[in-house]
């Protein structure tokens, strides 16, 4: 449906976008997702008609969206602000833009009220923005953006402002609205979390490029670089060598794990040097000697660990200082950790996990 053909923008000598080429599809939930600074929020206030391409052209059902302004693009903006008009209640803004296009008073009446139970506020209607939680003006700002059914919607990291629960039953909220609604949402946020559980697509991007452009479970578990792979989610990456190639599996010299067999990159040479990255849940961690039956192993000590409730996470220091994250789940009530700080330990992983990155 939407196409993004060879855009670009710079601001003086910062190229803010560069040469970005990509499609969304109908319905479709895309996240775009980097560091501050990396050109998300510039390519969606292109998207908007906020600002304008320095170069190339952005096409809906291909046809070229450069001279239609922004009020004329069936698109709409949630801002992480929320943007709401004080002076309206909580009814009438989500009317507004239906009585910018003019509709009647009994479509306006009933759309709303359709609305309003879509995002759950049909209680506070007639509330004013002020006395709202940071949620509810939300799902207001929400309510806003699809009483007129646009075509898109684009969300400019809209959960940031929201303390971490409140995040989680926005996210909900969001997957339920757009499986409901069937409108194509573009998503902006630097949270990997957020992009990882609502997108259908995400795309990463860095210092106006797209590093990989994929499912969420293709990125988390085949990261295209070491940026992907150190961005998205926590990963240990560890210099490596290609020393051998087999069938199914790399056979890898480490700086700081020794040889190690790993998933097969069929890009990889051999004597290519890059990166072994490890997931902490990809990695078993036991007593000294316990997991003989993984065919990578390696001692170390507890350094540290941090209780996070349903997991414990514990950082392993290895005989030449080098720590490795490992998770291990607390299935037993009460218990806060398996392990003490400085009790020796085994980590150790099979060859189908990890993966050789060598850019």
């Amino acid at each position: 449906m939407l196409e993004i053909k060879h855009i670009s923008k710079r601001f003086g000598d910062v190229i803010a976008c560069d040469r970005l080429n990509f499609t969304i599809e109908v319905g479709e939930f895309f996240s775009l997702v980097g560091t501050s600074g990396c050109g998300k929020t510039t390519l969606l206030r292109m998207i908007s008609g906020l600002d304008y391409p320095d170069e190339g052209d952005i096409l809906l059902d291909g046809k070229s969206l450069l001279n239609e302004s922004t009020e004329h693009r069936p698109f709409h903006t949630v801002f992480q602000n929320y943007a709401l008009f004080p002076h309206l209640n909580v009814a009438n803004n989500i009317a507004f833009p239906l009585r910018m296009k003019a509709k009647s008073k009994e479509f306006i009446q009933r759309r709303v009220s359709e609305v309003l139970e879509l995002v759950e506020l049909t209680d506070k209607s007639a509330h004013f923005p002020n006395t709202l939680s940071g949620g509810q003006r939300q799902r207001v700002a929400l309510g806003r953006a699809i009483a007129d059914l646009p075509r898109v919607l684009l969300l400019d990291e809209p959960l940031a402002a929201l303390d971490a629960k409140l995040r989680e039953q926005m996210q909900i909220q969001l997957i339920r609205l757009q499986k409901d609604l069937a409108i194509t949402f573009i998503f902006v946020t630097h949270s990997q979390v957020e992009a990882l559980s609502l997108s259908h697509r995400i795309a990463v991007m860095n210092q106006g490029q797209i590093e990989q452009l994929d499912v969420p479970e293709h990125i988390y578990a085949y990261p295209k670089n070491r940026f992907v792979a150190d961005f998205i989610g926590h990963c240990a990456l560890l210099e490596a060598t290609v020393t051998a190639i087999g069938d199914s599996h790399l056979e890898l010299s480490t700086s700081h794990v020794g040889n190690v067999k790993t998933s097969l990159n069929p890009a990889a040479k051999v004597g290519q040097r890059g990166w072994l990255a490890l997931r902490p849940e990809q990695l078993h961690i036991g007593t000294a000697g316990s997991l003989s039956e993984y065919a990578n192993r390696i001692t170390g000590k507890i350094f540290d660990f941090l209780y996070i409730g349903d997991v414990t996470t514990y950082i392993v220091e290895l005989a030449d200082g080098t720590h490795i994250e490992a998770l291990l789940a607390n299935s037993m009530p009460g218990r806060i950790h398996f392990f003490d700080t400085g009790a020796n330990v085994e980590l150790a992983w099979s060859t189908e996990v990890g993966c050789f990155l060598y850019d």
